[in-house]
């Protein structure tokens, strides 16, 4: 498995594939971060075109176990965060 890109090296990509600038692009990066963050912790959703579709979903209370000891606990309600991959990007990766 590959390496995971780097933020170092998305907004140097992403300032070639603009055409401007690193600090140009590393701010747009900041901005679409910041966008999604605000959004999915307000309970919204944001789908990225042609990536995928970014959201917030609630477990409810549940029992689990614990490894170590194997006791189990109930563990309270929670919110994760989810992320739907778009079709077009899986159908692009599995050829």
């Amino acid at each position: 498995m590959a390496k995971p890109m780097t933020k170092t090296q998305l907004v140097a990509a992403l300032a070639d594939e603009m055409g401007s600038d690193k600090k140009t692009a590393g701010g747009a990066l900041d901005a679409i971060v910041s966008i999604i963050t605000r959004e999915v912790s307000g309970g919204g959703a944001v789908t990225l075109p042609g990536v995928g579709k970014i959201y917030c979903r609630e477990r409810p209370e549940r029992m689990v176990r614990n490894p170590a000891t194997g006791e189990q606990i109930k563990k309270d309600a929670d919110k994760v965060v989810k992320m739907t991959i778009a079709k077009a990007l899986k159908d692009s990766v599995n050829g």
